[in-house]
Parts: structure tokens; sequence; C-alpha cells
């Protein structure tokens, strides 16, 4: 056997994976993504437990719903062939591998360094010998931009390679942070402090880092949340994506110095967060989702607050939104600019609202959809990839989750919360947990030892495959629509610094 096949948020004994020699490790994966379209690759890293580090893959089949975990066992150092040179999608993954544990891919297209963590391998590289791209001309020149921006975002450098106006390469920088969060769930004993941890892998997206952690946490100690608190979790993250999506809306008319649109959707997303603080006592839902139970019941007055919201923001939504499409000067910053292809997207192992942009049809919700809700999902999908397609998946997300919000509520169910144990995952176990959030594919690997106690906690935001994206999107754009194509992705740092 050369993968063991497990379904989403199902626990397995982590012995059961299958260790096979790097020679074959290699094949198994590259056979598996070249034959069958529907694969791709949601986790590849490292484990480091007695003296050696286990390279584990895993490689979810969306037609099949279900996810292929092999592995293979590595020193630190070691020197291996790359699966990133046969596809590019992997070259994140190694990337951190290299950095984390010094192992060495020989035909690697370049081991840049993802992040300038805590626990680097090589603790002779800084931010300050960082090996940037750079062509010697003295017809180019080169833009730098950051760490330091204004305003209330993280810090990144954007450096770009620049003929006249126009953008021939953009790279991107990150890793300023040194989080450690990933360690820091190992480090915390308590349910409570892992939960709040979780809350904060990437503010904008409370719910849906949360949620995964909730439901991959119920797994390792083999319980299934209720009815009710599924419901409570999937209401939560369509409206948590209803939000986000409303005030990127927002930010991109901003960057188009269109201040109607700026406005009006601005004004719209304040309703919806503020829902949140109705529901929660908190704008971002913090504290609302906890393993085996929720903080706050989904009460009749919130079902009917929601309907009164959402009333009123929907017919607002459509008549600005439509006022926004029919304006020349706006089309014209958006179409053809910031165009990521089909094809490209599918190389570089783009996912969630940028992928179904370019016509991917990447979303957990239709293709690994258990414990989200009962509804049959449609993803939304547009295909000429530009800065036009990515607005207009968010309007049309907008109205797809209010109508799975509406058909949710019109059958609420009993509120039955029986107690359940929280405080003792199973020993010798690993879970995957995939859900989609707003911006796409979110992934959590947790493994324990052989007294039930967390080793490994392996986080992945979307953001990680989309960034090349991003930089790929911008060549032969001119900078100053950077900041169109940046915010047309929003894409996360914390969620890259982890």
């Amino acid at each position: 056997m050369h993968a063991i096949t497990i379904k989403n948020y199902e626990r397995i004994v982590f012995t059961s994976i299958p260790t096979l020699p790097y020679e074959q490790f290699v094949p198994v994966i590259l056979e598996e993504l070249m034959v069958n379209d529907a694969c791709h690759c949601i986790n590849y890293f490292g484990y480091p437990h007695d003296g050696k580090i286990q390279l584990i893959c895993c490689i979810a089949n969306d037609n099949e719903h279900r996810i292929h975990v092999t592995s293979t066992m590595a020193t630190h150092g070691a020197t291996f062939p790359s699966l990133t040179a046969h596809r590019l999608s992997f070259h994140f993954f190694e990337r951190e591998i290299h950095e984390q544990f010094g192992i060495q891919f020989t035909d690697h297209p370049w081991l840049k360094p993802v992040r300038y963590a805590f626990n680097r391998a090589d603790e002779q590289q800084t931010i300050a010998n960082y090996p940037f791209y750079s062509i010697d001309s003295e017809e180019l020149h080169e833009v730098g931009v950051g760490p330091i921006h204004a305003g209330i975002i993280e810090p990144g450098h954007f450096r770009f390679l620049c003929n006249g106006e126009q953008i021939l390469h953009l790279e991107i920088q990150l890793g300023y942070q040194h989080r450690g969060i990933e360690q820091l769930f190992l480090d915390k004993t308590t349910l409570l402090q892992r939960a709040t941890l979780a809350e904060n892998i990437a503010g904008d997206t409370v719910i849906g880092h949360t949620s995964t952690f909730a439901r991959t946490w119920e797994s390792l100690c083999d319980t299934i949340a209720t009815p009710s608190i599924q419901f409570e979790r999937a209401l939560a993250l369509e409206h948590e994506r209803i939000a986000i999506h409303t005030g990127d809306l927002s930010a991109m008319c901003t960057d188009l110095a269109y201040q109607l649109g700026s406005s009006v959707f601005g004004r719209l997303r304040t309703p919806i967060i503020n829902y949140f603080q109705e529901w929660t006592g908190n704008r971002f839902a913090k504290g609302l989702i906890r393993p085996g139970k929720t903080n706050f019941p989904l009460s009749p007055y919130l079902n009917r607050r929601w309907h009164e919201v959402i009333d009123a923001f929907e017919p607002d939504f459509i008549e600005m939104y439509d006022t926004l499409s029919d304006l020349p000067s706006a089309l014209s910053r958006m179409e053809k600019t910031g165009i990521v292809n089909r094809e490209t997207a599918s190389t570089i192992g783009m996912v969630g609202m940028a992928a179904r942009a370019s016509g991917l049809k990447q979303d957990i919700r239709s293709s690994h959809p258990e414990g989200w809700a009962n509804i049959t999902h449609q993803p939304i999908i547009k295909k000429h990839g530009d800065v036009f397609s990515r607005v207009q998946i968010r309007k049309e997300e907008v109205l797809q989750s209010i109508g799975y919000i509406k058909q949710m509520l019109e059958d609420l169910p009993t509120i039955n919360e029986p107690t359940m144990d929280m405080q003792n995952p199973k020993p010798n176990s690993l879970v995957i947990g995939l859900t989609e959030g707003w911006r796409g594919e979110i992934c959590h690997c947790a493994i324990t030892n052989e007294t039930g106690h967390l080793q490994l906690y392996k986080i992945k935001d979307p953001s990680v495959h989309n960034w090349l994206a991003l930089a790929l999107s911008v060549r032969n754009n001119e900078i100053s629509d950077f900041p169109i194509c940046n915010k047309s992705f929003d894409l996360s740092y914390c969620g890259n610094d982890l």
C-alpha cells in the first residue's frame, strides 16, 4: 500500500500511514497528480520525531471526496530531488521544509526563504541577506515598497523590476513577524488557550480557522458536534464570507478612486459585522466557536435580527454593485488587468475565490463537505482571471451565501448540547481538517503521541498558495495597477507568517 485514504476530519492511527523510500515516494505522488486533474496537494510538511524527519504528503481527490496520505523518512540536512521540478505547486512546501530542517532539494528552481521564523535551520540567513532577484540593466529600475506600510496592514516587502511604468517582475518577501504560532499550539496546554490561538491565526478569518480547529480537535477526541453546533458554525462561516467580500469591494473601489463605491460598500459592511457584535459581543465573532460547543447559541431573536439586517443590506448591495459594473471608468481599470489564466492557476496550485475566478473548481464546500451543512453547494466559476472576475466572484458569493443562510434559518435545529469529552484526545492519531474560508482552502493537521498529547499542529492558510499568483498577475501591467491587483486577491500576511 502506497497511501492511506481518509475523509475530511477522519481520525486515523498515525502509524498506519505508509512510509516509502524517497525514490518511491516521489513517483507515487506525481502519478496521482498527473493521472487525475481532480487531485491537488493540500499539505506537505515535515514532522520531527525519533531523531528523524517524517515528510508527510496529503493529496486531495476532489471528485472522490477523499484524501490520500503517504510519507517518507529523512534526516536533518538530507539531499533529495524535488517535487517542485515536476509540479510547481510544491514550491512553497519544499521551501518551508528546507528552511525548517535544512533538507536540500537539488533541482528546486529557487529555495528562497518563505519566512524568517524563530526555528530556521540556517541561523546565518537573515532578512539582511535575502537573495532578491535582480537584472543588471541600465534601462530597468527597481521600486521597493515596505515592509513598513501606512495604516493597519502587516509587514511585507514588495520589490518591483520595472521598465518605465511597466512591471516586468514582482518579488514578494514576507515572514517579518516570527510568530511561531504552530509551536504555541504545542506549548499551550489548555483548550481555551488553543482555541484563542486559532482565533488569531488570521484576524480576518476568525470563523474559518476556529471552526477548522474545533472540528479537528473533536475528531481527535472521537466526538462529533451536534447538528445545532454544526449549523451555527456553517451560518457564521457564510456570514463571515458576506462581511469580508463586502469590505473588499469597498477597498477595491478605494483603489479605483471611486469614492461612491468605497463609501457605500464600506457602509454596507458595517451592519454585517455589527450582527456578529449582537450575536457574540464583538464584530469578529471571537469567543463564538469552541470544541464541542457554541458559546452563544443562535436564538429566535438573532434569527429575526439576521433577516432584518439582510433585508436592508441586500437591495442596496445589488444597486451599488450594478452601478459599479456599469461605470466605464471603473471597468477600464478592472477588465483585462491582473490576469491569471486557468493554466497558470492550475500550475501554481491556486485555491479558493481567486482560483475560481480563473476557471478552477476549487471549493471545499463541494469537494470535501463533511460537517459543513445540509446544502448541495455549487461553486461560482469565472473564466477570465482578471480583477473584474474577482470582483464578480465576490458579488455572486455574497448573494449565494445570503441564500444559503436563508435556507438554513427556515429549519432551525433543536439546540441539543450533551456533554462531550474534549480533554482526552486519542493517542497515536492523525486528523486532517479542511474548510472553505472566505479566502479559500484552510487546512489544519494534528498529530498526537502515544499518550494523546499534541505533538504537531500544522496550519495552512489559503494565502500561501496564492501569493505567487499575485506576483504573476501584475507582470506587464503598469505599476499603478498594483494596488487594485493586490486588493483583488486580499491575501494574508499573518496567514503566511506562522
